[in-house]
């Protein structure tokens, strides 16, 4: 048909109204209509040229989408798209999303579909099915749970929304009174169970928008007041923490997916009730604001965020979808996030914003794998604020250069001008891995101390088919049993937890020292591992190492993704190894071997959602052997990202650039002279080289000149005081932590530490003799 004017629905005019004037001078007379429009300008966009790329491809294709999706919807009792039954309750959600691709392509410009009368007659004809055969009042709810509450209310509402007079009264209070009737007011009642964090802020937005469409300020003022729990840092479980943690379903680090819906959420919510008398106004939302910086964006590395902040989406990678075939991962996740950064930026004040554009045009410019302005997840509408944030005055901001230790949620993240380094840990408060709902049944490894890294021209290394095709059993950096597993080994859900509390450490900001106890999942191993990140390189030592599962254990010194085919040579000398175009590895004690391997799976091995298609990708792997049945076994070798083969070779040959001080159950300890850094990791009551504690503590000593910053933490937790001396001359001291009481200086520097129970690092600062 060709579309007239009369047939343009009111929501293809509401999304031409400017957002960016919240004020409320510049609100209409009816606060809802005012409300409303702004939503449709944040979900569907508003000031893009329709007809400019990259958004007339977009619109195009959200058209042919819908037509298609309008052509093969057959409803029956059980479904409205035969591939989409409504049990398991994912078909309603399903079926939810696909009407409102249906939707945009008849409200937005440009789609082919734009005002297309018999397009939006079957968004109708599938919104009043739905509502009849089972989302309605007289549903009680089975299955997973989010579905019900968050899946599916989000594109109703959005239907709803955009629709408006179209949709009439009647369908509207249907939408209503089912949302009220799987959101009721009780699912905010109390910030617990299933209604916290990233979950919490998805339930806000359903109220919220519930209330604005059903003309509710009560509903409104419900959904903004239980928004103010979410913001203040947490000591335990769900939510963002003091030291930039955030942790979801309890017991999982969730930075890079939950924590990039709680921004999304936050950033819609605080820009929709901008100026409005339902605006949030709670002090504490400034809290999330700074979480950008200091939570958010060290995960961060040129357009991707870690995967070991990921949880089970590590395993999502080519999701079955008739909408789009994208192939999810690191890169995918780090732009939602950055999306969601964007998103929040309007609520941010004019510095906080032109900091975040920054990094924004840093990532930007920087990520070759999968170019963020034109990433095939985004709609018009997140583009259009991604290219205004990337076309603004703000200088690009570089990689940032430092160590930040989140212990909270046992990760740490090493910056140096050359790479970018994670390490991922595990404890009795923090999960080894987390599978459920059909994803990522054998990351049990993971938390296991895997070290994954970065350099330029590896951008895509934990990208380009890494999960599918590596050997779960050789994470880089591990220590495992190699005793076969099933899927899901020590169950579901985060219940995949060590019974071990020494796991963490201490950094001054720019080094650091780590330690983790080590217990193997469905496994009898156990090890002590530590990492020291001393200048441009990570020191990884291991003792104790002992198993009885009656097979072969192993210390992955790494496993690159060399990806199809690929040709990157290693060389090996005494002591030492480089891969061309990755770094190197000193590995002075021990047999390091090596294979070099085509491994070939699919997204669906690991994930039962995801396609079968399979693909092909080549290895280089490195480990160290320590038998069957180890008992005390250790190793030592020093990580080098980005080392050229002469300056591995170099170091290899230099006696005096390491000295390892100890390396046993009791403290693992180095030195490093060119770094000014001597750190340890005390399991327990022990000394090495200058450095002694009375208790387990993590030791961090660094010079600079005539000065120097003893760092001293107590990953055990236990609140109880440590004493610490550095038999090293001392003539004054500078400055120290109210946690710090000095007992002595002189000939030698005697501190004790207060600690607390947070496994904060606890700083001194000294004049040397």
């Amino acid at each position: 048909m060709t579309p007239t004017r009369r047939t343009f629905l009111s929501a293809a005019a509401l999304a031409a109204t400017a957002l960016a004037a919240p004020p409320a001078t510049a609100r209409s007379a009816d606060p809802y209509d005012t409300l409303r429009a702004r939503w449709l300008d944040l979900a569907l966009g508003t000031g893009y040229d329709p007809a400019g790329e990259p958004y007339a491809s977009r619109l195009a294709a959200v058209g042919a989408r819908a037509r298609t999706l309008s052509a093969t919807m057959a409803p029956t009792a059980s479904s409205l798209w035969p591939d989409h039954p409504f049990d398991p309750p994912s078909g309603i959600t399903q079926s939810y999303g696909r009407l409102w691709t249906m939707t945009q392509a008849a409200v937005q410009p440009g789609t082919g579909s734009t005002g297309d009368a018999e397009l939006t007659a079957a968004v109708l004809r599938g919104l009043d099915h739905l509502s009849a055969t089972v989302y309605h009042p007289g549903t009680t709810p089975y299955g997973n749970w989010w579905e019900w509450q968050i899946g599916s209310p989000r594109p109703l509402l959005d239907i709803t929304a955009a629709l408006g007079e179209t949709l009439g009264a009647e369908r509207t209070a249907a939408a209503c009174a089912a949302v009220d009737h799987f959101v009721p007011a009780s699912a905010l009642a109390d910030y617990s169970g299933t209604s916290t964090g990233a979950n919490r802020v998805d339930l806000c937005r359903s109220v919220a928008l519930r209330g604005v469409l059903g003309r509710d300020g009560t509903r409104i003022a419900l959904a903004r007041d239980a928004l103010s729990p979410v913001f203040p840092h947490v000591t335990r479980r769900d939510g963002l923490y003091a030291d930039g943690s955030f942790v979801q379903h309890t017991w999982v680090a969730y930075t890079g997916t939950y924590g990039q819906v709680l921004l999304d959420g936050l950033g819609r919510l605080f820009t929709l009730l901008a100026g409005s008398d339902w605006q949030v106004t709670d002090p504490a939302r400034q809290l999330v604001l700074d979480s950008v910086e200091h939570a958010y964006a060290p995960f961060l590395h040129d357009g991707l965020v870690m995967d070991c902040v990921n949880g089970r989406a590590i395993s999502r990678g080519y999701l079955t979808s008739d909408d789009q075939h994208l192939m999810r991962g690191d890169h995918f996740h780090g732009q939602a996030l950055i999306a969601a950064i964007v998103l929040l930026a309007g609520g941010a004040s004019t510095a906080e914003r032109e900091r975040w554009y920054g990094m924004v045009k840093g990532w930007a410019q920087r990520d070759t794998v999968a170019p963020l302005l034109t990433a095939p997840q985004f709609g018009v509408a997140d583009l259009t604020r991604l290219r205004a944030a990337a076309d603004s005055t703000a200088p690009a901001a570089p990689e940032p250069v430092g160590h930040r230790l989140f212990p909270a949620m046992d990760r740490a993240v090493h910056r140096r001008p050359g790479f970018t380094a994670s390490i991922a840990m595990a404890s009795d408060r923090i999960a080894s891995y987390e599978c459920g709902n059909g994803e990522n049944p054998r990351g049990w490894h993971t938390g296991a101390g895997m070290v994954s890294w970065w350099t330029e021209g590896t951008g895509d290394q934990y990208t380009d088919w890494y999960w599918p095709t590596v050997d779960w059993y050789r994470l880089p950096g591990t220590t495992v049993s190699t005793r076969r597993l099933a899927d899901r080994a020590g169950g579901e859900w985060g219940a995949a937890r060590p019974d071990v509390r020494w796991v963490g450490g201490t950094t001054d900001g720019v080094h650091a020292a780590l330690g983790q106890h080590v217990k193997g999942v469905g496994s009898t191993l156990e090890a002590r591992k530590s990492w020291f990140c001393a200048g441009d390189a990570v020191v990884c030592l291991g003792a104790g190492i002992s198993c009885a599962d009656g097979v072969p254990v192993e210390t992955v010194v790494d496993n690159r993704n060399l990806g199809e085919g690929g040709t990157r040579r290693l060389t090996r000398g005494p002591g030492w190894a480089h891969l061309e175009g990755h770094g190197g590895w000193l590995v002075p004690e021990g047999r390091l071997r090596t294979l070099r391997e085509d491994r070939t799976g699919a997204w669906s091995d690991i994930n039962t959602t995801s396609t079968d298609e399979r693909a092909t990708r080549r290895w280089q792997t490195l480990w160290l052997d320590h038998g069957t049945d180890p008992a005390g076994a250790r190793y030592r070798y020093v990580l080098l990202p980005g080392a050229s083969r002469a300056r591995v070779a170099a170091l290899a040959a230099d006696r005096r650039w390491l000295d390892v001080l100890a390396n046993d159950t009791t403290v693992q300890a180095v030195h490093v002279p060119s770094a000014g850094v001597t750190a340890a990791t005390f399991w327990g009551p022990g000394s090495a080289g200058a450095l002694s504690a009375s208790a387990g503590a993590g030791v961090l000593a660094v010079q600079r000149g005539g000065t120097a910053t003893l760092c001293v933490s107590e990953p055990p937790r236990t609140g109880g005081p440590v004493e610490v001396v550095w038999d090293r001359p001392v003539r004054a001291v500078l400055r120290s932590d109210p946690s710090v009481r000095v007992l002595s200086a002189g000939r030698r520097l005697t501190l004790g530490v207060t600690p607390g129970v947070s496994c904060s690092t606890h700083r001194c600062e000294v004049a040397l003799a």
